[in-house]
């Protein structure tokens, strides 16, 4: 349903600043729609589908937002972050002001799919156990891999000081030491420690697929693009 809203309240919610830093912008001559220049903070424009641009850029408008970003290795999963940049630093201001947040953690050293929300009901339903949403990984592993090895970890196998098994829902050999691995839950470093229990090693990580979400092969390492809503999870 279409819903007007003053400029200035658009760039509020979109994160562009403070209410009197959002109309600066507007008064300044920042802002425009559909290639039109709005000067006045109270004009109002449909929601519906709304692009605009802020000196010059072009952003849409989104009630809530989800975005996926293609996570570098050596970038923590927290807002403060204790060895290495946040996460959030990869993501341009207005999204981190809006307060965007990564759904789950990937470890430092883990690359791929990150997805980042402000939706609150949107992060509990991907992100708790009841809901089982699939998670793909790609990992190198330090030794060959074999069919029993993927066997155990489809059947089940108990994790260093959890006695809950950990199961995986796919395990493909794609290569001698390339493991496909697909898990419906998010214990800390499950990947590593589900390889160390089958007696290999995990070298290193990738995440490929959250849900029915895919990363992109075209998203080049350390960028970002929005998720259409009717892409959501």
């Amino acid at each position: 349903m279409p819903v007007a809203m003053r400029i200035a309240q658009v760039l509020f919610s979109q994160g562009f600043g403070t209410r009197r830093d959002c109309q600066g912008l507007v008064l300044r001559g920042d802002v425009a729609v559909a290639g039109q220049v709005l000067d006045d903070p109270d004009a109002e424009v449909d929601t519906e589908g709304l692009v605009f641009q802020v000196q010059g850029r072009a952003w849409p408008y989104h009630a809530k937002a989800l975005v996926m970003l293609h996570k570098p290795a050596g970038y923590e999963c927290s807002a403060k972050p204790r060895h290495h940049p946040s996460v959030l630093s990869l993501l341009p201001a207005p999204l981190r002001t809006r307060g965007l947040q990564p759904v789950g953690r990937l470890d430092e050293d883990t690359t791929g799919l990150l997805l980042f929300t402000d939706d609150g009901s949107l992060i509990h339903r991907l992100t708790s156990p009841k809901h089982h949403v699939p998670k793909v990984y790609e990992a190198t592993a330090k030794h060959p891999l074999t069919a029993e090895q993927a066997a155990a970890l489809l059947q089940g196998v108990v994790l260093e000081d959890d006695p809950r098994p950990a199961v995986a829902l796919g395990a493909e050999i794609v290569a001698e030491r390339h493991l496909r691995l697909t898990l419906a839950e998010g214990r800390y470093h499950q990947v590593k420690r589900m390889l160390a229990a089958v007696g290999n090693r995990c070298e290193a990580l990738h995440r490929s697929q959250f849900g029915r979400l895919a990363l992109p092969a075209d998203l080049p390492v350390g960028s970002w693009v929005w998720v259409s809503q009717q892409d959501w999870p």
